[in-house]
């Protein structure tokens, strides 16, 4: 048995997964199970590391599990996953928006990442690229077309930290930001970068290094440009599409 995620290659099964859908919260993972999966069967709940184990509607095995909150969380759920045999990955989370143009429940798909984040230094040099599975990534994107959702296509600022890192100050305890960090997010809007989040930079390194596919869909549940704050009560319905989204991208992979 893996120490954090409380289960082994034998729990899965001969019929044993090779993907994975990914999600930071134990509720998602929960709520992703009891709606998509057939025979989900939770595999364990240790540490609030939700996995369960089912199938899809045509049969294929699968895999959800929660990756915590933040690249350190995830890059040991990952690298346990690996070793019970998992080769993909996509990640389903939420993130802000730092564009303009990306409104509230649209999605983003990253197709790489700026990663600021240190749990990566362990794993590869910063200069290592940051970089989504191609085939994967646009699986998701002609799902997103098919379903008539909106999404963005794009570069992902993947950050350590939820307030500092992404620029909060008024909705912060720490208003004080350290001077290179102010300004941050209107730098990365000039380099075309398309939103915040905290794990997807991370995985992408960790899927060159250890050779697996990995992909990230985020429903947008804060503009940026707008304010702080995430917007609650849209939250839900924007997450729904952006499982959607992942379900039937894994189906058809």
């Amino acid at each position: 048995m893996k120490y954090h995620i409380g289960f082994s290659q034998s729990d899965l099964g001969a019929d044993a997964p090779q993907s994975v859908i990914l999600s930071g919260e134990p509720e998602r993972s929960h709520y992703i199970a009891q709606t998509y999966l057939e025979n989900a069967k939770l595999l364990s709940q240790y540490r609030g590391l939700h996995s369960y184990l089912g199938k899809l509607p045509n049969g294929k095995p699968i895999l959800v599990a929660t990756s915590g909150m933040g690249a350190s969380s995830l890059s040991i759920v990952v690298n346990e996953l690996v070793q019970v045999g998992i080769k993909q990955f996509i990640r389903v989370g939420t993130c802000g928006s730092i564009q303009p143009f990306i409104s509230i429940g649209d999605l983003v798909i990253s197709q790489a990442s700026l990663c600021r984040q240190g749990a990566a230094l362990d794993i590869a040099p910063p200069e290592y690229p940051a970089v989504a599975d191609l085939f994967l990534t646009f699986a998701l994107v002609e799902t997103a077309r098919k379903l008539n959702i909106p999404y963005h296509l794009g570069i992902t600022a993947s950050v350590d930290s939820f307030y500092e890192g992404q620029e909060r100050v008024e909705s912060s305890a720490n208003p004080h930001l350290q001077s290179w960090l102010r300004g941050i997010t209107a730098q990365y809007r000039q380099l075309n970068i398309l939103n915040y989040e905290m794990e997807v930079g991370t995985l992408f390194k960790m899927a060159g290094v250890y050779g697996f596919r990995a992909a990230c869909v985020c429903a947008v549940v804060a503009q940026r440009t707008a304010d702080e704050s995430i917007v609650i009560d849209d939250k839900d319905a924007a997450v729904k599409r952006a499982i959607e989204v992942a379900i039937q991208s894994i189906a058809q992979a």
